[in-house]
């Protein structure tokens, strides 16, 4: 063929040419060779043809586009002088643009271009500003079936699409609270990752790497969330009273049903209801109690891809956190209406470090805000102790992992005598001991080491389990 006959310098002045057949053949001369030829991608900058390429992805002949999008998504790749090259030469708008034509094939080089960019942190904000409204109304919305079309089932193609764009988002999402901040506000968007995740629940394809991008955009999105959703709709959470006092929820029997207190509360729980009761939509699907039943369905349907299920138990994590009104609620949801302490308790069997940090993470937001420590203490004790190591100088599983632990043993220790029991007939000093005796003294190990130490101590203010401590002879606190 006359690729054959082909070099780079020849290629690069194809491009500058008026004939097209010209013009596509430089571009597919340049895809192929830039495949994995770092001398050629190196070669087609120096020659200046980055430029004319981002030129041709508007191109009204097709199969230019094609090729000139092709080429560009193998200059690009693991090349950051080319990159550089590409956005100085207007490249994102022009890829932008080059969108509104509805070619799978096309799309598949611009989004797996716009991916690549992503993973990039100096260039994620000026991406998620460039890209994100485009992306969400000519991909995100139309093959998610959230837009006019209800979409049965993607091709190979779009599921492609689909997987590039969510990969880039998942990428955008991880940077930084403003950028987090515009793809929260962007319209349509969290509501097309919510109803793609929806649908593939019903139409069992969980597993997808679609879905697993979906979710972790979720998780990175709820990320700080109380912190960083407006102040107005935080003082709606929050509810009327909460706003304004910081005194700590009383039993319900210490003041008449008259007083100030028991105002506050219905107030409360009238502003929770009305909060439960609207239908989500986009950034409010972040804390809406239907966003626990959506994470809940991935966490017991997702048994392959464990990072899908990270990415789940993580922004459970993220939106039970801290000592906010919500993050209780919430987690109530989880715990009473959703019944989904058996479920984290039966993933917690895993030996997988990321998905345990995120677990021990969930289970210590779950232990804090419990209204029944006793109860809460009965079931988790036991599968917490056994996921602590025999003594600090373990590597598995993490110090985070440990630190997370401990932090719910304390959660419950602080406030329940059962917890304390539960521990020191389960073999658990001589552990909580050893992580905080015995350790390398890395930054990881002494934080570790701390936690076991607090809820050594705590145990200590139980005066009628001391006999039981004194058992274990090498109890130092």
């Amino acid at each position: 063929t006359a690729l054959n006959t082909l070099d780079i310098v020849t290629a690069v002045n194809y491009l500058d040419e008026s004939d097209q057949n010209l013009q596509t053949l430089g571009a597919a001369y340049i895809q192929h060779e830039c495949y994995n030829n770092k001398d050629a991608k190196k070669q087609v900058n120096q020659l200046k043809g980055i430029p004319v390429l981002v030129q041709l992805f508007t191109s009204e002949n097709q199969e230019v586009q094609r090729y000139a999008t092709g080429a560009t998504r193998n200059l690009i790749y693991e090349n950051m002088e080319n990159k550089v090259a590409l956005i100085e030469a207007g490249g994102i708008p022009k890829l932008i643009e080059a969108l509104r034509e509805g070619d799978d094939e096309l799309r598949k080089n611009i989004t797996g271009i716009l991916w690549n960019l992503s993973s990039k942190d100096n260039l994620k904000e000026r991406l998620a500003r460039e890209t994100l409204a485009e992306l969400t109304e000519k991909i995100l919305i139309p093959l998610s079936g959230t837009g006019d079309q209800d979409i049965i089932e993607l091709n190979p193609s779009e599921s492609d699409i689909f997987f590039n764009t969510t990969g880039c988002l998942r990428n955008l999402s991880s940077v930084n609270e403003k950028t987090r901040q515009q793809i929260r506000e962007t319209p349509g968007l969290i509501d097309a990752l919510v109803g793609y995740i929806q649908k593939c629940l019903q139409d069992t394809k969980v597993e997808e790497k679609g879905v697993e991008n979906a979710v972790c955009v979720l998780r990175n999105l709820s990320y700080q969330l109380y912190t960083e959703i407006p102040h107005s709709v935080l003082l709606r959470l929050e509810g009327p009273s909460r706003a304004l006092s910081s005194s700590k929820g009383e039993a319900i029997g210490c003041f008449t049903p008259n007083s100030k207190k028991a105002k506050d509360r219905q107030n409360q729980d009238l502003t929770t209801f009305t909060e439960v009761s609207r239908q989500p939509k986009d950034i409010e699907w972040l804390w809406h109690p239907k966003i626990v039943e959506l994470y809940n369905q991935v966490l017991q349907q997702c048994k392959i891809n464990s990072t899908t299920r990270e990415g789940a138990a993580g922004a459970m994590q993220n939106i039970t956190a801290g000592d906010k009104r919500w993050a209780s609620i919430l987690s109530h949801v989880a715990l009473e209406q959703k019944k989904m302490l058996p479920v984290i308790l039966d993933l917690l069997e895993t030996n997988n470090n990321l998905e345990l940090r995120s677990l021990t993470g969930l289970l210590r937001n779950f232990s804090r805000h419990a209204k029944d420590k006793n109860d809460m203490a009965t079931k988790l004790v036991k599968p917490l102790l056994a996921k602590l190591p025999a003594d600090g100088r373990q590597k598995e599983p993490s110090s985070d992992v440990v630190v997370n632990a401990c932090g719910a043993l304390n959660n419950l220790v602080t406030s329940s005598l059962v917890a304390a029991q539960e521990i020191t007939h389960s073999d658990g000093l001589p552990k909580l001991i050893d992580i905080k005796t015995s350790h390398d003294n890395s930054p990881g190990k002494q934080k570790a080491a701390k936690a076991a130490a607090t809820v050594l101590s705590n145990m200590f203010q139980y005066k009628k389990l001391h006999k039981d401590y004194r058992s274990v002879s090498s109890m130092i606190i």
